[in-house]
Parts: C-alpha cells; sequence; structure tokens
C-alpha cells in the first residue's frame, strides 16, 4: 500500500525543493549529535512548531531504522494501531515500512494490531518524517497511531516495544510525537506543561499519565510519550533532555490561546 501525504502544502511544504530549503533552515547545521533511546518532537505545522523539531532532531544521530509513534486525531481504526507494510510516498522521496521490524513489534506487543485505517489522514506521525528523513536518507519507519488508553496497557506496549529493538539485528530509535497545552493563555499552559516536563525529565511515564489526566493537560500526545519512555526505560535509557519549550504565541503574537511545544531527546 501507498500511503500519500495528508497535509503537505498545509502544515509544511508540498513539494521537494521548498521542503529541502525550509528544512535547512530549521535543522541547525554543525551541531554536535549523539546515540538516544528515542526523541519527542511536537507536530504542528512548520511556522509554528518547526524550530523545536529542527533542534530536537538536529542533536541525534538518527538510524535508520525509527518506530514513530503519534496520538490519533480521527478517530479511525483500532486503539493502537501499526501500519506494517507499505510505503509512505513524501515530498522528499519515498519512505519505506520495515516491515521486518513491524513483525517484531505485532509478535510482542498483542495490544498492537494492524490497522492502515487510522493513518490515512493522520498527521502527528506525517509532520515528523520529513525532519527523520532530512537527517537520515535511508530512513525506514514502523508508524504506531494511538488512540486513548489505560496505563498498564501502556506499560505492556512500551515493554513490547523495547522487547521488539532488542530482538532487531540493527539500532532502533523511537520517535514520539505530540504537542502540550492547547488553547489556554500562555500563563496557564506554560504553568501546566511545566508539570508534564517535569514528568519526562525524570523519566516517570506513569507520573506523567497522572499528572496529564489530574491536571487536564491538553497534551495531545500523552499516550504515545508515555509508551516511548517506558520502552525507553526498558531499553536502559537514564536521562532526558528538554531541548526547548516554546508556544505559537512566539509565531502568531496570540497569547490568549496558545499551543505549547516541546521538544526532549532520551539517551
Amino acid at each position: 500500500m501507498i500511503r500519500t501525504p495528508a497535509v503537505a502544502h498545509q502544515f509544511y511544504p508540498g513539494d521537494a525543493r521548498s521542503l529541502q530549503r525550509l528544512l535547512a533552515q530549521l535543522v541547525p547545521a554543525g551541531v554536535a549529535a549523539r546515540p538516544a533511546r528515542a526523541v519527542i518532537m511536537p507536530h504542528a505545522g512548520y511556522v509554528y512548531s518547526g524550530r523545536v523539531a529542527g533542534e530536537t532532531v538536529a542533536r541525534v544521530e538518527v538510524p535508520e531504522d525509527l518506530i514513530v509513534l503519534g496520538p490519533n486525531h480521527h478517530g479511525l481504526g483500532a486503539p493502537a494501531a501499526l501500519m506494517a507494510a507499505g510505503t509512505w510516498r513524501m515530498p522528499g522521496g519515498d519512505v519505506e515500512i520495515n516491515a521486518e521490524l513491524a513483525a517484531e513489534i505485532l509478535r510482542h506487543c498483542p495490544e498492537v494490531q494492524d490497522d492502515s485505517r487510522a493513518h490515512l489522514a493522520e498527521h502527528s506521525l506525517e509532520v515528523l518524517v520529513p525532519f527523520l528523513q532530512y537527517r537520515q536518507p535511508r530512513l525506514t519507519i514502523v508508524p504506531l497511531c494511538l488512540a486513548r488508553l489505560d496505563y498498564p496497557v501502556c506499560r505492556l506496549i512500551g515493554l513490547g516495544l523495547a522487547a521488539a529493538g532488542r530482538n532487531f539485528p540493527r539500532p532502533v530509535m523511537l520517535a514520539a510525537s505530540t504537542d502540550m497545552s492547547h488553547y489556554e493563555s500562555r500563563a496557564r499552559a506554560s504553568a501546566k506543561d511545566q508539570l508534564a516536563i517535569e514528568r519526562v525529565l525524570a523519566l516517570d511515564p506513569e507520573g506523567l499519565y497522572q499528572t496529564v489526566a489530574a491536571n487536564r493537560i491538553s497534551m495531545c500526545g500523552v499516550i504515545p510519550t508515555v509508551i516511548t519512555l517506558v520502552a525507553a526505560l526498558e531499553a536502559g535509557a537514564t536521562r532526558a533532555e528538554l531541548v526547548r519549550y516554546t508556544d505559537s504565541g512566539e509565531t502568531s503574537g496570540d497569547l490568549d490561546q496558545v499551543v505549547g511545544y516541546a521538544g526532549f531527546i532520551i539517551s
């Protein structure tokens, strides 16, 4: 199956030349990069969150094989929907789904279903791919689209992803897709987001899950982030770094209703 872009020309340029020029502006050159277990990146239009995503991805060595986890904004498909085979036709070139790694995930994660429906119109994963492809031209992905799940299920999926990565013959990195608070004043969004950021930096997936729920933080990708933290910890992660936090008001000038954006590296 070939998946065509759902949000090219909207969230990011839809032609290869314009996209490459923009990515060259958003991804800093000459930055020391290191291996990482995972990255957490925002998925808004590049005019809003592209600099956070670019600064984050610039600091890691992106391997060829990635598991990309994002929230399901449309409600289509299974609660934990994996696209196990096919091609994502991106403006910068085709990106193949790593069918071998996908099979390992399905073997280790019975909570995950092979279901492409959730991916066809979803932007949360697509928006990350050009950044990852810019840093790794031989990129392959396994895309996992996630709806609301209980924490015990998140933990099981995270442990299963770590087991799948251990059984794979090459290094595997995870990339979680999330924006932070939505449509609150800058002061309220920043205060709420700081609570979530503290849990990420503490490598505390259950604490993040509970904090977001208890404080009604509209962090759309909390489930992908929680699962990624579980998997990274199981794979030996010991440190989380906040690369940058900002919000849409930095671009729009509207500080009454902002969306927050954060980039993290888990190593």
